[in-house]
């Protein structure tokens, strides 16, 4: 699977966290509430930006299993971590215990490529299995298999923010619109799982889990961004225009007459969705 740098994970967490759906979050809390020490899964766990937003919410005791492709991320994971909680000490198998605002948060790191599956991460027990800002880079068909992983299993799944297609930028450029099918397009890029859905993951991830009788609660969870997020903007203007550029189907001095007025964007909001699925039973 691409990476993504540390650098942009930072940049992004605090709106990605601001942005997050209560209504989506409720949900899962109060499925996870009567456990007295819920075992976690984040596949694409990144630099652990995920557990620093859900953890404050699952309860006094709590097991989380940090995986990702990409090594570097998983120590800058287990750094800022540690760095995020009050104390933290390492334990035998190399498990990382945090101490943060009266809760006791175990964590383990495993390196792995996800594109075969998950099944195997799943059968050691989980009460839960979470990714942030991640379905929309994996295929139609690896998320019919997830999807079935999890079903078989009956283990509930929280999907937060899952990029879903829409963009509006103010004020307005000509080549809005032109811009926004180019991304679309480099998106569905091969990540390593297949074509990647792109904007579509979303509604995959909902009909598949709704297909099989299961409840499905889901919410925006947007970028609402302005004068005070420009770091971001810029960046997302940047990588848009990068984008675009590879995939040719933009003149080149429409992209740069759009990065250069998107540098300089007024608002941006990209569009995202949160989801809880879980059995009724």
């Amino acid at each position: 699977m691409s990476g993504f740098s540390e650098q942009w994970l930072a940049l992004r967490e605090p709106v990605d966290h601001r942005s997050r759906s209560a209504r989506a979050r409720g949900c899962l809390v109060a499925r996870l509430a009567a456990l007295e020490c819920p075992r976690v899964l984040d596949i694409g766990s990144g630099s652990g930006s995920n557990l620093r937003a859900l953890a404050p919410f699952l309860g006094p005791r709590q097991s989380w299993r940090l995986v990702d492709h990409d090594p570097l991320l998983l120590a800058a994971a287990r750094q800022n971590l540690a760095d995020w909680a009050e104390s933290s000490h390492a334990t035998s198998g190399g498990i990382l215990t945090l101490e943060k605002s009266g809760a006791t948060i175990d964590v383990s790191f495993e390196q792995a490529d996800l594109a075969a599956g998950v099944g195997a991460l799943l059968d050691a027990g989980r009460d839960l299995v979470t990714a942030a800002a991640f379905f929309d880079l994996v295929g139609e068909d690896w998320i019919a298999r997830f999807c079935a992983d999890l079903v078989a299993r009956k283990i509930p799944l929280f999907a937060a923010l899952t990029y879903d297609g829409r963009e509006t930028w103010r004020p307005p450029h000509a080549a809005d619109a032109a811009m926004l099918a180019a991304f679309h397009a480099h998106q569905s890029a091969d990540k390593g799982f297949g074509p990647a859905a792109g904007p579509r993951a979303h509604g995959l991830l909902a009909s598949r889990f709704k297909a099989a009788g299961w409840r499905v609660e889901a919410d925006e969870s947007d970028w609402m961004l302005g004068a005070a997020d420009a770091a971001l903007v810029s960046a997302l203007a940047e990588g848009s225009a990068g984008a675009a550029t590879e995939t040719g189907l933009v003149d080149a001095q429409a992209v740069a007459d759009w990065l250069a007025s998107r540098r300089r964007a007024e608002t941006c909001v990209v569009g995202h969705m949160d989801l809880f699925a879980a059995p009724y039973f």
